[in-house]
């Protein structure tokens, strides 16, 4: 049974859903119109009731096209009137904090209370991309994640101590003068335990992302809600789940849909990189490759079905880990039957 949320007049609240896109390059098309594609579905999503449009940073990739998901937040918030826009997230040791802080804190400037800043420690690329993206090459690079987080928030918050260097430096734009001004919202991404350790350590919310590895899922969400401590950012745990979901008219269309996805984590393991096939190129490489070993957790990195179906496991996997929301991404090769997808599990959960 379903554990829903309360609000504070005790109201029962459903599960909420919100949108991770990864602009997926379709084969036979080019990264511009997979850009295009994610604006057409932020708009989309934004009229069908998402909580959050969420964009992912890969890079040099042929298969995903968002290198930069903040410029492409900057048009989406356009485009778009009360969704939640956000990265999903920022690769932060690429970065420096106060470059981070000084980006998103223009885009709250630009769509105000609407702005999520996910962080994470993933280089979202293998190694010689993530060396192609560092500023100095001449000694080992340090791990120094959770300085940079703790610097990242301070300046946020505007809090860094007196005597420390930094705290004439104002990330701007300045935040406006009047109270109750909040910010970009903070998020810990991760897949690992370790992130789930982060998450409580700096006391922020906190996203898995399943759907890229489900081993670990259960154990980190609950380590996080566990070990949670009541602080200044939240009073009380906030956690999600990621996940992939393709939903179609028929069990059958469905399936068919999602021997595209089916095949790029295939190929992602073997360090293959290219676009996104359609369904029928898709079933006969995968027909060809053969069992491809693919780690498995308690859920299937997809959920794959009718809405109704998808809906009851959806449900119920939120249920079991005590989370309000969940996260989700689909990759199909059709726009039109991605965009469909979305509107299925929207109608199906009633979000609007």
């Amino acid at each position: 049974m379903v554990r829903h949320q309360m609000d504070m007049s005790g109201e029962k609240k459903g599960l909420k859903l919100s949108v991770l896109d990864q602009s997926p390059v379709p084969a036979g098309s080019e990264p511009s119109d997979a850009l295009r594609n994610s604006i057409e579905l932020a708009r989309r999503v934004d009229e069908l009731g998402f909580t959050r449009f969420w964009m992912s940073e890969h890079h040099a990739m042929d298969t995903l096209a968002c290198t930069a998901p903040e410029v492409v937040l900057a048009r989406i918030g356009a485009e778009t009137k009360r969704i939640r826009i956000g990265s999903g997230g920022i690769m932060l040791p690429h970065y420096t904090p106060l470059k981070v802080a000084e980006v998103f804190r223009t885009l709250y400037a630009l769509y105000p209370d609407r702005v999520d800043l996910g962080i994470g420690r993933a280089p979202g690329g293998g190694p010689t991309e993530m060396l192609a993206l560092r500023r100095s090459r001449k000694a080992p690079m340090e791990d120094d994640f959770p300085d940079q987080v703790t610097e990242l928030l301070a300046f946020l918050e505007d809090e860094f101590p007196v005597e420390h260097p930094f705290s004439r430096v104002k990330a701007m734009p300045a935040p406006p003068l009047h109270d109750g001004y909040k910010g970009p919202a903070v998020w810990m991404l991760g897949s690992s335990m370790w992130s789930s350790a982060a998450a409580v350590e700096f006391g922020l919310p906190y996203a898995f992302a399943h759907f890229f590895s489900p081993v670990k899922t259960r154990d980190a969400i609950e380590a996080y809600t566990r070990n949670f401590r009541p602080g200044i950012r939240l009073a009380q745990p906030e956690a999600t789940v990621a996940v992939g979901v393709i939903c179609a008219e028929t069990e059958e269309e469905a399936e068919y849909l999602a021997s595209s996805v089916r095949l790029l984590q295939a190929r992602i393991r073997l360090g293959d990189r290219r676009p996104v096939s359609a369904p029928d190129d898709a079933l006969r490489e995968l027909r060809a490759m053969g069992p491809v070993s693919m780690e498995e957790g308690e859920w299937p990195r997809y959920f794959v079905g009718t809405a109704v179906k998808v809906k009851e496991r959806l449900e119920e996997m939120a249920s079991e880990l005590g989370i309000g929301e969940l996260i989700v991404n689909t990759i199909v090769w059709d726009q039109a039957k991605r965009l469909r997808s979305y509107e299925l599990i929207a109608r199906e959960f009633a979000l609007r």
